[in-house]
């Protein structure tokens, strides 16, 4: 040992001083063991080390082989030496360092040796620690430098040589352990696009090789190796790596589940961190290579097929918090969803598509999956989650159409891409609130500044995600309850269906919160006295719902009683936090106030008026404060003395304002809300249901009685009434031009609804008794003569309204009153009910309004009148009226009913097809899940059983279809006189609604099709709207069913052989219709031009000068278009000519070649135009001579 540090010491002392030769001659006594030895012991002491191997690098000269030799030793024991881990980190750095320092100066022969060295240890995997791959780039690089290099038995230039190495090493198989070392090494190493390419994708095959928590620095140092190119790969492969593991992991969750298997190989959370890591790294990256985001964004644009996944999702997001790519990634992510939308829906409408193409990925389960995934602390993609949602409910929100109508339906019903790409941004939003807490009082805030902010738009998109959240989190939402309490400050400037739509949503927080309770109630009473109509209607609207919802102690519980609360969270009842007796007090002291209302604008006690029913079913402790309230109202109007007609003081009902007439007092739906508030109350009592307090029975029982015998009275007085009794005549005005003609139109709307209103009241207390039946008719002879010359009167002046009144007749009635006239067989109700049915023009009336109501319920989700609100009511009661149509048409034929009466008016079959349309389309829009239920609900046969009740959907519809197909065959067969159009039309339109319910892939469907082309086939009415209705069918069961080339190529046979060649006929026509009207059109104009445009025209008329330049600039606009029309129509006959030659049929023969565009003199066009000259010539020289004349004198008079 002291032999060797004599010898250390004194290589270190010869190479301090200028003694080369003498360190030479030192050096070259040692052997190679000796001078390893040395190295060893050296770098392991950490001490002098680099010094050492400087003093041997000083004595060892390339220019000599053994110099070179001796440096090539050095290089071969420290690389594995610095790689073994036994040194000291400086120490290895330093030793790297110098290595690095004098590669260049190793011939090539010893730096092929070196390389070789290096891909060697590569591939047995002795690179693990990676502390000498440092200087392997510097090898390369030095070796491409050189010129020339022994290669087996020739050579080759250094840098093909690399090329080699290159390849042979990214060919090799790669120790997982030394991967990351080698990406970061190949940083340093100059590549081609080629051997880039080749290592980048040998790297990403790696991923699969590596653990988990090894991808994030790997990616890290693949992202810095992009800086060189291939930066669409790196994306690529990272993103594809990520898809297949979130596959992978799906997969083994849903096996799991099934198979009960608790272990997982990939487990989700670290998955998420990972990736998590991952995208931080990406972004970062692109924050530093704009080029990379351009190329990351670009790939993406035209990856086509299938561009996104939960992965790249969340990457996008996190990349749109850089504000310059923020707008594009929003822009694509929206334009990518709707694409998504859009091809789905049109594959799954089309057979051929379906078969052409591979099914589409679901995109909103995508993003759903983004939301999900970012619970594990993807801080960075919950923002970018936020906006998302919030841009498409922006964008793709129901659009206010004409007159204030919403062109796109609830999320519930989302058919369209816009409905669903709103829906999935409410869904978004819904599930980030659910998730991640620091975000929950922007989205609150969010969507409270867009209900107050967005006025003139709809928001009812909004509302439902309120609605949604709080039926999800309430308690949650108590956290931030002073955001809503804001809200509640701007409800008088708010629009109604806002208002009760944000009511509505908050509705179960009141429970549970009293200061949101007592911030309502204050903001309400401010309300009641604003000087804004609508912010009196939104308080009525408010107090109407505080009542529903805060019952007294006894009320009776009803289905509509309690707004269901599907959340466990919201426990707590009204009595847990208020005594009865402070709700009760609080419900009456509501009350009063809304007693105020009934002196207000028409509007507000509509409101009232319509709210009250609802509020009674679900409180009925307030029966005899509400029914007290409705007879003090209707005693206002009444006519206590029985000798006196009318009954009711109409006069009293309007009011007018200068010479403007407007209603004050909605009467009809006064009595309305009177009956209907009575007939329950009635129904609770004879029931069993009734208070535990005789006096307030007592008098409950009293203001009942006297209800009804105000409303036998009226009934009796109205039937004895004639038009004038109202002031009204058949030949006064109805026109909304005058102040008579509007106070004659509001009398007959009144007289029509109070008719109405007692109608629906004495058939329900008549109890089939015949004398109440004639007096129910009675009173619709009196509606009917006034709606007839309503009708009649509309066309004078301006009509007052371009649709009929709307029916005051309830939902439930209707169902009720069709029944009883079409179904009801009871011996005992025949002769009564023969009063109603002799009537034809009651039995259309009857069915009219149950179409009026079909038709509000497709377009507003809900009817008029008691149980109107509630979507189970109006399905049962839709299931019934539909019964009784589809039974009185299939029983009825109309051919039987048009030949027994002749009547105006359509014949009530025709009404019941039509309603049966509408209500089919109707379930299928606003309850599509629920379609077979509707079917099995429907009893046709009259037996109390609904047909195919028990089968699947296609079973049920295909029967229904059936009876439809029997109906147009009997159309069709019957010949051209019993033939009519319009029910054909409407059995076609209903046949294709129901169709829409067939499985495309059922032995029903194909029967259907088959139906369907012997139809067309077969029919040989030349009745346009029929022919459209029956090929639309065809095709849109034939794209369902398979590719349609062969029907088209079959139709297009059939065609060809009726009409002859198309092409052929239509140059034909133009040859001879519209060419020669062309050039006639022409030379009109051009003749209109000169006239209109010439100096001497102009002359003549100089005191017409600005109606002259109006026409003449006109004129020139004009012919403006005219050398495009003749360059057109030249194109046209060359296009021809052209086709001639290769069809070999002369279709020029058909064309006349016009002289317009040739040089032309018309001889009688020139003479009158010189005549015109002449005498225009003559004419000024008459009017020289005569102003010579005149103008002697002057000249006189001026001199003196």
């Amino acid at each position: 040992m002291s032999n060797m540090k004599v010898t250390v010491d004194k290589i270190l002392s010869l190479s301090e001083s200028d003694g080369v030769d003498e360190l030479q001659k030192h050096l070259a006594l040692l052997s190679d063991d000796q001078l390893t030895t040395m190295l060893t012991n050296s770098a392991l002491k950490g001490k002098d080390t680099g010094i050492l191997i400087k003093a041997i690098f000083k004595g060892s000269p390339v220019s000599v082989s053994h110099g070179a030799n001796r440096r090539l030793l050095v290089y071969k024991h420290c690389i594995p030496l610095c790689e073994s881990g036994d040194l000291q980190t400086e120490v290895a750095s330093d030793i790297i360092g110098l290595l690095m320092l004098e590669t260049h100066s190793l011939p090539g022969h010893a730096l092929a040796t070196l390389a070789s060295l290096y891909v060697d240890a590569i591939k047995v995997g002795e690179m693990n620690s990676g502390r000498s791959l440092e200087l392997f780039p510097t090898i390369l690089t030095a070796l491409a430098a050189t010129e020339a290099l022994a290669y087996g038995k020739g050579e080759l230039s250094g840098d093909e040589y690399k090329k080699q190495l290159i390849n042979s090493l990214c060919s090799s198989r790669w120790d997982p352990q030394c991967v990351i070392h080698l990406t970061t090494m190949f940083r340093d190493v100059p590549l081609s696009a080629e051997e880039l390419q080749f290592l980048i994708e040998k790297i990403l095959r790696m991923f699969l090789k590596l653990d988990l928590q090894e991808i994030p620095p790997l990616i890290y140092q693949l992202l810095l190796l992009s800086a060189k190119g291939c930066k669409k790969l790196v994306l690529e492969g990272i993103i594809s790596y990520f898809k297949k593991q979130d596959q992978l992991q799906k997969e083994e969750q849903r096996n799991g589940e099934s198979e009960d298997v608790e272990v997982q190989t990939i487990p989700q959370d670290q998955l998420r961190h990972v990736e998590g890591t991952v995208i931080l790294h990406i972004v970062f990256a692109i924050r530093l290579d704009h080029e990379l985001s351009r190329e990351f964004l670009k790939n993406l644009k035209m990856a086509h097929s299938d561009p996104l996944c939960p992965f790249s999702i969340a990457l996008l997001l996190s990349v749109a918090r850089i504000q310059r790519y923020e707008e594009q990634v929003f822009e694509f992510l929206k334009g990518t969803i709707t694409k998504n939308f859009k091809d789905d829906q049109i594959q799954h409408s089309s057979k051929f598509l379906q078969e052409l193409l591979p099914q589409c990925n679901s995109i909103s389960n995508m993003i759903l999956d983004t939301v999900k995934n970012s619970v594990f602390g993807w801080d960075h993609v919950t923002q970018g989650l936020v906006q998302l949602g919030f841009i498409l409910m922006d964008s793709f929100g129901p659009k206010a159409g004409a007159f204030g109508k919403v062109t796109e339906g609830t999320s519930s019903t989302a058919k369209t891409p816009n409905q669903l790409a709103c829906r999935l941004g409410g869904q978004v939003l819904l599930e980030s609130f659910m998730m991640h807490e620091p975000i929950r009082g922007e989205i609150l805030e969010q969507v409270l500044n867009r209900l107050v902010t967005k006025t003139a738009s709809p928001v009812t998109h909004f509302i439902d995600l309120l609605s949604s959240i709080v039926m999800s989190a309430p308690m949650i939402l108590l956290e931030s309850s002073s955001k809503v309490t804001e809200t509640f400050d701007q409800l008088s400037y708010l629009p109604l269906s806002t208002v009760q739509g944000l009511l509505k949503a908050v509705q179960p927080l009141l429970k549970v919160s009293m200061s949101m309770k007592d911030a309502l109630i204050l903001v309400l009473r401010k309300a009641m006295f604003s000087s804004n109509l609508d912010g009196r209607k939104s308080a009525v609207a408010g107090f109407l719902l505080l009542l529903k919802n805060f019952r007294i102690l006894g009320s009776l519980a009803s289905s509509q009683a309690s707004q269901a609360i599907t959340s466990s969270q919201v426990q707590a009842d009204v009595h847990s936090r208020y005594n009865t007796a402070a709700n009760e007090a609080f419900c009456l002291e509501i009350l009063s106030s809304l007693r105020r209302c009934l002196n207000q604008q028409a509007d507000v006690r509509l409101m009232l008026y319509e709210g009250f029913h609802d509020v009674l079913r679900r409180n009925s402790q307030l029966a005899s404060s509400i029914m007290q309230t409705l007879l003090s109202q209707l005693k206002r109007y009444f006519e206590p003395e029985q000798d006196l007609l009318p009954p009711l003081k109409l006069e009293s009902c309007i009011s007018a304002h200068g010479d403007q007439v407007f209603i004050q007092e909605p009467l009809a739906h006064l009595l309305c809300c009177t009956v209907h508030c009575l007939l329950w109350n009635q129904n609770i009592q004879s029931g069993g249901n009734v208070s535990d307090d005789d006096d307030d029975e007592d008098e409950e029982g009293g203001v009942q009685s006297e209800l009804h015998a105000i409303l036998k009275s009226i009934t009796k007085r109205m039937i004895k009434s004639e038009l004038e009794d109202f002031e009204l005549d058949k030949c006064a005005e109805f026109s909304t031009s005058s102040s008579v003609g509007v106070k004659n139109s509001i009398y007959a709307v009144l007289v029509m609804g109070l008719n109405e209103v007692l109608m629906e009241y004495n058939f329900i207390t008549a109890n089939y008794n015949k004398n109440h039946f004639e007096d129910i008719l009675e009173l619709f002879k009196r509606y009917h003569k006034v709606s007839e010359i309503l009708k009649e009167r509309a066309g004078k002046g301006r009509p007052m309204s371009s649709k009929t009144s709307r029916s005051l007749l309830s939902l439930g009635f209707i169902s009720t009153l069709l029944t009883a006239l079409f179904r009801d067989s009871t011996q005992s109700r025949e002769e009564s009910l023969s009063v109603l049915r002799s009537s034809g023009d009651f039995l259309r009336y009857s069915v009219s309004v149950a179409l009026q109501k079909i038709q509000q319920l497709e377009e507003t989700g809900h009817t008029d009148g008691p149980e109107g609100q509630s979507p189970d009511k109006t399905f049962r009661h839709l299931c019934d009226i539909t019964s009784v149509l589809m039974w009185r048409y299939t029983n009825v034929p109309s051919t039987v009913e048009d030949a027994g009466k002749k009547e105006k008016g359509q014949s009530v079959s025709l009404l019941c097809l039509e309603g049966l349309l509408r209500v089919f389309t109707t379930v299928l829009q606003r309850y599509p899940t629920r379609m077979s239920n509707f079917l099995s609900s429907l009893d046709v046969s009259g037996e109390g059983e609904a047909e195919g009740e028990g089968s699947d959907l296609t079973e049920q519809t295909a029967f229904y279809i059936r009876q439809f197909q029997r109906a147009l065959m009997n159309q069709l067969s019957g010949g051209e006189e019993e033939f009519n159009s319009k029910e054909a039309q409407l059995l076609v339109s209903i046949l294709s609604v129901l169709s829409r319910h067939l499985n495309p892939s059922s032995q029903q469907f194909v029967q259907m099709i088959t139906w369907t082309v012997k139809i067309c086939k077969e029919t040989n009415f030349e009745d346009i709207s029929l022919t459209k209705g029956l090929l639309s069918l065809l095709f849109n069961l034939h794209v369902l069913y398979k590719s349609p080339v062969s029907l088209l190529w079959e139709m297009c046979q059939d065609i060809h052989s009726q009409l002859g060649d198309i092409d052929q006929l239509s140059v034909k026509l133009s040859g001879s219709h519209l060419t020669p009207q062309c050039y006639c059109f022409i030379t009109y104009v051009q003749s209109g031009e000169l006239t209109a445009g010439g100096p001497e025209k102009l002359k003549k008329k100089k005191k017409e000068d600005e109606a002259v330049a109006a026409a003449s600039a006109k004129v020139l606009r004009e012919t403006k278009a005219i050398p495009n029309l003749i360059f057109n129509i030249e194109q046209y006959e060359k296009f021809l000519i052209l086709l001639s030659k290769k069809s070999k049929v002369n279709l020029m023969q058909y064309m006349k070649l016009s002289t317009s565009r040739d040089f032309r003199i018309n001889a009688a066009t020139l003479e009158a135009a010189l005549q015109e000259q002449q005498q225009d010539q003559s004419q000024q020289t008459e009017g020289s001579q005569v102003s010579e004349k005149n103008q002697a004198p002057k000249k006189k008079r001026r001199k003196q």
